[in-house]
């Protein structure tokens, strides 16, 4: 233990920002120029102790350990860790040096009161409570006082007692609360009555190091293009490359909720036996999107208003030629019991390019490449769940674009009880169980079926998606076997998200306005299937 009297306190210095303002990277260097000054008068110069020299020299010791540190790493200096310990003196400590302990105050007073003494609360009224409940502990223990009846009474003079904490104090005052001054029992009794703390300060002997030099040379850490030009790599000192520091976090690499949500679908479809359509172009022309699914060309979804056309290139290439005829004379004149829509198919509305409103434009042209495959028709199960686009107004449910799933089954004589049976294991796997179905119209699909889901939440029923069997006339042109019905479904991917992650805006999900910070704290998801 090393043991010294405590320096004199002193306050930092203002170095220039303002009234008691300093910057801190301007005095560790002042420091650092300071202690390499001070050890360039000698090989053998030091300095002793940083306390110390920090308080003649009037710099902040906090300062001056952080200026060692830093010449530590270059090797600079050397330094060696100093401590020693003494005892602080509490600020009742201090008034007892000054006026005398308590139990001296109370023998004082009752000796005044004379013979007969004083009751306690006539002394609590003297002395006070807190004084008097310490002071009279200790006359009575140490046999200055007596109790007679309810009064205490002195049995000591002043001049037989001797005031031996006030003494202890002075004596550890004296010796700037050097541990040595006292015995180990009268420290104890101090420190029992919390007149005393014990502090421990620490500092360094501070020497020259390897690398001593009077002026510290920065290492550069990073080779520069300007080093490279002018020749000054060659003379610059570098820092050494540590290999096996860790590098910085990577701030990417998080999933969207959407595609969170969007990978859990495409698992559960893929475990029920479902192949994912390749739904890649967004551009698609009218007559994949809208006359292959025998929508007629006045539909009003056809229009401006409802779908972003395509300015350049305004028309497609080509479709298939022979499908096409066919689809036209479906629309013109009908066929498989239908009598069409009986109007004049025209070309050029066909050929418009457009972004795609939904993926089944994609699903029209899987099932004709299935009916005109080699070998024929073989039953199939397909899904997909991407991007397409409406013109619609934007609002807290509503954007212009959004994700579609969808999934569909071709296969000989499948009914409704096959789509709903389809639709159910689907949305029990993500954890609806209640499922309602309403009639419905679509263009392309007969008999058709919205789909409602009870939210647990809302407690309510809400439309969770649409459904339906491809008409005929939509399925003939394609070439398909007559007895081969195609059962499909189709339910936006926003909502169920929406729903998982308590999103109540659409805009705070997807598109401009979301929340960084989102994206990387949203949970994994996960979809607890119903048995």
């Amino acid at each position: 233990r090393h043991c010294r009297p405590t320096p004199p306190k002193h306050k930092a210095r203002d170095d220039g920002d303002g009234p008691g303002k300093a910057n801190p990277s301007t005095m560790t260097e002042a420091c650092e120029s300071a202690i390499l000054t001070h050890l360039s008068s000698g090989e053998d110069v030091s300095i002793p102790d940083t306390l110390v020299w920090a308080d003649e020299s009037k710099l902040g010791h906090e300062t001056v350990v952080g200026a060692i540190k830093s010449l530590l790493v270059d090797a600079y200096v050397a330094a060696e860790p100093l401590s020693y310990q003494f005892y602080d003196l509490k600020d009742e400590a201090r008034g007892i040096l000054e006026n005398g302990s308590p139990e001296v105050a109370v023998l004082k007073v009752l000796i005044e009161a004379g013979e007969g003494g004083m009751s306690v609360g006539d002394l609590q009224g003297k002395v006070g409570k807190a004084l008097c409940k310490i002071g009279m502990g200790n006359c009575m223990k140490n046999k200055w006082a007596k109790k007679d009846g309810g009064n205490l009474v002195a049995i000591k003079k002043l001049d037989e007692v001797t005031d031996e904490t006030q003494a202890s104090l002075k004596a550890l005052s004296d010796a700037q609360g050097n541990p040595d001054a006292l015995g180990n029992k009268v420290v104890n009794a101090l420190k029992k009555r919390k007149l005393v703390t014990l502090v421990t300060k620490r500092s360094y002997k501070v020497t020259r190091g390897a690398s001593y030099a009077p002026v510290r040379v920065k290492k550069a850490s990073d080779l520069t293009k300007e080093m490279l030009d002018t020749g000054a790599w060659k003379t610059t000192p570098f820092k050494p490359y540590n290999f096996l520091a860790l590098g910085e976090n990577v701030g990417g690499g998080y999933l969207h909720p959407l595609l969170k949500v969007r990978a859990e679908f495409r698992k559960i479809l893929m475990e029920m036996g479902f192949h994912e359509m390749p739904t890649d172009k967004w551009v698609e022309s009218s007559f994949w999107n809208f006359d292959s699914l025998f929508q007629p060309q006045s539909h009003p979804a056809r229009d401006a208003h409802d779908t972003f056309f395509i300015k350049e290139p305004a028309s497609t290439l080509s479709v298939p030629e022979e499908y096409y005829e066919r689809v036209k004379d479906m629309h013109e004149k009908g066929g498989s019991g239908s009598i069409g829509y009986r109007y004049d198919f025209k070309r050029e509305e066909a050929m418009k390019n457009l972004l795609r409103t939904h993926t089944t434009a994609i699903s029209s042209q899987m099932l004709y490449k299935l009916a005109n495959q080699e070998g024929g028709f073989t039953p199939q199960r397909y899904f997909s769940i991407d991007r397409v686009f409406r013109n619609e107004t934007m609002d807290a449910t509503h954007l212009c674009e959004f994700h579609q799933v969808e999934g569909l089954v071709a296969d000989y004589d499948l009914s409704l009880g096959d789509l709903i049976g389809t639709i159910e294991t689907f949305f029990k796997k993500i954890g609806i169980e209640k499922l309602r179905f309403k009639p419905a119209f679509n263009p392309y699909t007969e008999p058709s079926m919205e789909i409602f889901g009870y939210h647990p939440d809302l407690k309510k029923w809400t439309e969770i998606g649409n459904s339906g069997m491809f008409r005929p006339e939509m399925l003939a042109p394609m070439g398909l076997p007559e007895n081969v019905r195609v059962i499909a479904w189709g339910l936006s991917l926003e909502r169920p998200t929406m729903i998982k992650y308590r999103i109540k805006n659409i805009r705070d999900l997807f598109g401009h306005k979301v929340e960084m910070a989102r994206t990387r704290t949203a949970p994994i998801c996960r979809f607890e299937e119903i048995e």
